[in-house]
């Protein structure tokens, strides 16, 4: 019986990490594109709370979970849209208006939620997107569940970090975005529009962000509330630290943060002696840690949060 407990803890454990850590990666995806190009994209937190409203709404008025998923994307683009121009062309300082942003995300989708669905009872939970249904697969041992028993979501964002791997490091448009975070004087000197690549950057970060909060939705939780994010965005900054600000390194932070989150949910099989809370504060643990530079700041682009001005 021991040996079944136990068996069931990891397989249980390690399906949640991936499940729990796929959001996660879909929003320091994003992120890369950002600080490769010298932005550093405070904002993914509110971005990724109005792409969850964004795609409960969509869900709710259509009744299916497939048009959450474009509409939270344009939501993520434009308000990103709007980001981009404060970091880029007012040059404002880009914690601060990140950390107000998410203020203001934070107020507009509580304000949006009420004013559009009242006080009074609310809608149980919305229709959410399928799982990967190949018996064949889910039914294998071990692997079946943990791989092979995920929403279609996850396997769409291992695509998604599979092409920012390409474009990044394989096609002239990331070369030239990586030029513009690591030298934007020179990277214009050489005829690359550095504002151009900064605004893409920041709108792709904003494209993760608004899929990573239709993927809480959609996938996970299926139902609004005004903390439901609970920190994923600044999450995902520190995965970008700990994955090099490259997609591959990155899905394995993302997955390793998603694996610490999902940990007190399958202790709890196990009766451990030991308060809750303790494994709740993992993944801010080690987000402080990685935030503060302990597990990578070598790989840090030249230029990043540096201003450009044209001459």
């Amino acid at each position: 019986m021991g040996v079944d407990i136990s068996l069931a803890f990891f397989v249980t454990w390690l399906a949640g990490s991936v499940r729990l850590g796929a959001p996660l990666l879909l929003a320091a995806t994003g992120e890369i594109y950002s600080e490769r190009s010298g932005v550093v994209n405070v904002g993914i937190e509110g971005t990724i709370l109005l792409g969850a409203l964004a795609s409960f709404l969509a869900s709710l008025l259509t009744g299916s979970p497939w048009p959450g998923l474009p509409v939270a994307l344009a939501v993520g683009v434009l308000s990103n849209l709007f980001l981009a121009w404060l970091y880029v062309t007012v040059q404002a300082n880009q914690v601060v208006v990140g950390i107000t942003f998410n203020l203001l995300a934070m107020g507009l989708t509580s304000y949006l939620y009420r004013a559009l669905l009242g006080t009074g009872e609310q809608p149980s939970s919305i229709a959410m997107l399928p799982n990967l249904d190949v018996k064949a697969l889910s039914d294998l041992p071990i692997l079946g569940p943990i791989l092979f028993a995920q929403p279609m979501m996850l396997y769409v964002t291992v695509a998604i970090v599979g092409a920012a791997s390409w474009l990044l490091f394989r096609r002239r448009f990331g070369l030239n975005l990586r030029a513009v975070g690591e030298n934007p004087r020179a990277a214009a000197a050489a005829g690359i529009s550095v504002v151009r690549m900064r605004y893409i950057g920041v709108m792709a970060s904003g494209a993760g962000a608004g899929l990573a909060g239709a993927y809480l939705m959609l996938c996970q939780i299926g139902l609004f509330r005004d903390t439901i994010v609970s920190g994923h965005g600044f999450i995902a900054l520190a995965i970008v630290i700990v994955g090099r600000w490259r997609p591959w390194p990155a899905a394995l932070a993302a997955f390793g943060f998603g694996a610490a989150d999902a940990l007190p949910i399958s202790l709890q099989m196990l009766n451990l002696p030991v308060p809750p809370q303790v494994f709740l504060a993992l993944p801010y643990v080690l987000t402080v840690l990685a935030m503060s530079g302990l597990f990578g700041r070598v790989a840090q682009p030249a230029a990043l949060m540096a201003r450009y001005e044209k001459e």
